[in-house]
């Protein structure tokens, strides 16, 4: 499960002054000091009874005309900070089912009940009510290839626990699994999101805990989507960097969406066939399972 950080301080902070300070040293979650820099203002952040709802009543003041942060709302999630050099703060509402944000949106708006991991690390601390409960397990992330229904030995249930005021916890990627279960009442947490250059061509899965299996890969890379567009638009500088993109490129998940959108463009089943039949043979173990699984549903 997340690893519980035990660390006292009673001081009190600004928004803009946790920003600082965190940024002065980075946000590195894999060494011990930066880890503690980060957790300590996280913790004084989280001392500040009032910062958080003076900025939202701010923002909806001016009605988000100076925008000078980036900050991005949805229906779960509030950013604090622009991102800085390796971390960004943001806030998550954690509301209860009995909310009508949740009835009317449905429980998988927010994350409830979808077994997932992260491919990235970050620092989350109780701020506001009771807190959200999740099931917590943890597996091997270098045991797992991806593909739908892949069996995971390693995925092992912790225990159900609650993240309650004041408590403050490390999410570690790749490692930590937990389903989302609602909170009592309406809560919030506060979040220091470690974020680098590479974090889109990571993995993150959503699994069947029953099953023990992947149930399926999340966060495709807008990498991705912008290749399927170009290819669904037509042109044979499109095609060819698609097909170059099926057999060579390193992240298998970029080949499996090229092969995708390769298939999309074969108006005919034995085309199509065959061009899943050519994407077994490519090199690629989550390529070869999930063509196979194409190639079945094109009969089935």
């Amino acid at each position: 499960m997340p690893r519980v950080i035990e660390l006292v301080d009673d001081t009190a902070c600004e928004l803009e002054a946790a920003i600082e300070a965190i940024n002065h040293c980075g946000f590195d979650p894999h060494d011990e000091e930066s880890l503690h820099n980060a957790a300590l203002w996280l913790r004084r952040l989280g001392n500040n009874r009032t910062f958080l709802g003076d900025r939202l009543i701010d923002e909806l003041a001016q009605r988000h005309r100076e925008d000078v942060l980036g900050s991005a709302y949805s229906p779960q999630v509030v950013v604090l900070s622009a991102p800085q050099h390796d971390f960004f703060i943001r806030a998550n509402l954690w509301p209860s089912l009995d909310e009508h944000m949740v009835r009317a949106s449905g429980a998988s708006a927010f994350a409830i009940g979808l077994p997932h991991d992260h491919n990235f690390n970050f620092l989350t601390l109780g701020y506001f009510g009771p807190g959200y409960w999740s099931d917590y397990y943890e597996y091997d992330y270098e045991e797992v290839v991806g593909w739908r229904g892949e069996p995971v030995p390693s995925l092992r249930f912790i225990e159900r626990a609650r993240l309650e005021p004041g408590k403050l916890m490390l999410y570690r990627a790749h490692r930590d699994v937990h389903t989302q279960l609602p909170a009592d009442s309406l809560s919030v947490s506060l979040n220091v999101m470690h974020s680098h250059g590479g974090q889109g061509w990571l993995d993150q899965y959503r699994f069947d805990t029953e099953q023990g299996t992947v149930a399926a890969m999340l966060a495709p890379a807008p990498s991705e989507a912008f290749l399927r567009v170009a290819v669904g638009l037509g042109g044979a500088e499109a095609l060819d960097l698609a097909e170059r993109f099926a057999l060579r490129h390193p992240s298998d998940r970029m080949r499996l969406a090229a092969w995708d959108a390769l298939a999309s463009c074969e108006a005919d089943l034995a085309a199509r066939d065959a061009l899943w039949a050519r994407a077994e043979q490519s090199g690629s173990r989550l390529v070869e399972v999930e063509a196979k699984v194409r190639r079945a549903e094109l009969v089935g």
